[in-house]
């Protein structure tokens, strides 16, 4: 039997969801500056695959890896943790 090794796990915002079964998603952390020793937010954005199309703005999704879907599609959104209000 074949293992598809760890998959990786990230939570995140939606921000978009105009495509068809695509989502982009905001997943921001606090990073420590080096020089300074002060926290900054970095961001990053990632299309996800949204099967059913259920996400809107604001949810807050958990996604995880998969193999390319796309040229930018690398994660799949597993299950919606909070919806927008």
């Amino acid at each position: 039997m074949k293992t598809r090794g760890i998959q990786k796990k990230i939570v995140g915002e939606v921000v978009s969801d105009r495509m068809e079964k695509t989502v982009v998603v905001v997943v921001r952390r606090l990073v420590k500056f080096p020089l300074y020793q002060k926290f900054v937010w970095k961001r990053a954005r990632y299309k996800a695959h949204d099967e059913k199309n259920e996400c809107k703005v604001g949810d807050r999704v958990l996604l995880t890896e998969t193999r390319p879907l796309s040229r930018e599609k690398r994660w799949r959104v597993k299950e919606i943790l909070e919806r927008a209000h």
